[in-house]
Formats: structure tokens, C-alpha cells, sequence
């Protein structure tokens, strides 16, 4: 059975016979367009890399970033709508320090996923507002070691090794697979990071891009912060010769 053009999808809180909500399927659709983001979960931290489109030369560099510090030990990293990403990362702030204030402890990565799950899925029961079109991954080092979660536009969350969101999500995640995550350190996460973002980049489809590179762990001493310069150069140049490589065999 099928729904399509029979005015189900003109309301986030209107079901289709068959059950389904067409908007929050559209806003996966915009998750899909975007530039691919990843997320790998390692034995001493999490390391996040985003493929960001530059629409225009005109941009200034290491602006309008995907990827955002959340808490201290929190970081963020979308793909989809660029201003649904910056409102979640500012919401997720909010729920950040309110947690800090009402236990006196900084906030599991858990908890925080669970928050704003619950209020993205919010934004899928009124016909007033539309789904949020962003998939969000959060990762950090909590009491229980590293964790990283992924918020879709459902409002659904789950905890991952390893995650990738975006156009390019299908053969980010058969590479991660190929991974064993567990035993990497965060700095070797760093260069296979770059090379996932290199080899899922459509050079013949899309545009030049940027590269975002950020990690948490005992490198950085619990805190979320963008990965070195003289380390980005290098990463960024070992994923573009594997990539070489690749396309030499």
C-alpha cells in the first residue's frame, strides 16, 4: 500500500494508513543529501570527522562547523540542515548545564543522547512544527569510558562502536566495520577517519570540501577539542594518497 500524493504527508501528526510519518521520512532525506559524518568509538576516546561541502569559494575556512563542543568532555558532530545542527547543539548545551547544576556531576554522554532524543521526538507530534532534518552523533568520556550515540530525526538513539551519518553513510560504515575499533588508540582513529571521509567523497558529484577533524580522550586530557593543525595536515595528506592509491589497484 502506498501513500504517496494523498495529502498523509503534509503534517508530522497525521499517520498514513500504512503507518508511517512522511515528514520525519523526508527529514532522513535531508540527512541524505548532506555531507557525511562519522564517529568512532575507540579503546581511549572517540574521534569525530565531517566531509563539509563548500558551496562557494567565497566561504571563509573553519566556518559554519559541523562539529560542536557540547560540555568539556562532550562533542557534537551533524549532518543535514546546518541551522537544525546548530539549534541541537545549543539545546544539548542547555540540558548539558542544567544536569551539571541539579547533580553536581558532569553529564553522561547517555543521558544527554537521551534528552535530546526525547526532544527531537517532540518535533514529531504536532502539525505546528516540522521533524528536525539532522541525524546527530554525540561522544565523549564519561564515568564509563569513551561513548558515542547517534539522535535520529525520529527521536530514536542508539550507542555505536562506530557510526556514520550522511550521503556517503553505506560505505562509511562498511569501512568502520572492516575496523577492529576496540584496540585503536585515538590518534590512529584520526588518520583512518580522514581516509573513511576521503574515500566516501564523490569528487565527479560533489563539490570541494573540508575536512573537520575533533577527538576527546587522554590525548586531549578528558576535553573535547579540534585536532591539532601539524596532525590534521598529515591525516588529511594520508587520506588523500590512500585514496590514490585506491583508485591506482
Amino acid at each position: 500500500m502506498t501513500s504517496i500524493g494523498t495529502g498523509y504527508d503534509l503534517s508530522a501528526s497525521t499517520y498514513s494508513p500504512d503507518g508511517r510519518i512522511f515528514q520525519i521520512e523526508y527529514a532522513a532525506k535531508a540527512v541524505e543529501n548532506s555531507g557525511t559524518a562519522i564517529g568512532l568509538r575507540v579503546k581511549d576516546g572517540v574521534v569525530f570527522a565531517v566531509e563539509k561541502l563548500v558551496h562557494s569559494k567565497l566561504l571563509v575556512p573553519s566556518s559554519n562547523r559541523r562539529i560542536q563542543t557540547i560540555d568539556r568532555h562532550i562533542g557534537l558532530a551533524t549532518s543535514g540542515l546546518l541551522a537544525d545542527g546548530r539549534h541541537i547543539g545549543n539545546r544539548a548545551r542547555e540540558e548539558a548545564e542544567n544536569y551539571r547544576e541539579t547533580y553536581r556531576t558532569p553529564t553522561p554522554v547517555q543521558a544527554l543522547a537521551d534528552r535530546i532524543g526525547l526532544y527531537v521526538q517532540a518535533y514529531t507530534l504536532y502539525s505546528s512544527v516540522r521533524p528536525f532534518g539532522i541525524s546527530a552523533i554525540f561522544g565523549g568520556i564519561d564515568k564509563e569510558g569513551p561513548q558515542l550515540y547517534v539522535v535520529e530525526p525520529s527521536g530514536i538513539f542508539y550507542g555505536y562502536h562506530g557510526a556514520a551519518v550522511g550521503k556517503g553513510r553505506q560505505l562509511a560504515k562498511t569501512e568502520l566495520e572492516k575496523l577492529d575499533l576496540p584496540s585503536l588508540t585515538v590518534q590512529e582513529a584520526v588518520f583512518e577517519a580522514a581516509r573513511i571521509i576521503h574515500l566516501v567523497h564523490d569528487d565527479s558529484k560533489d563539490k570541494e570540501f573540508e575536512l573537520e577533524l575533533s577527538w576527546v580522550g587522554k590525548e586531549t586530557g578528558g576535553l573535547h577539542l579540534p585536532v591539532p593543525h601539524e596532525l590534521w595536515v598529515e591525516a588529511d595528506k594520508r587520506g588523500r594518497e590512500a585514496l590514490d592509491e585506491d583508485m591506482v589497484d
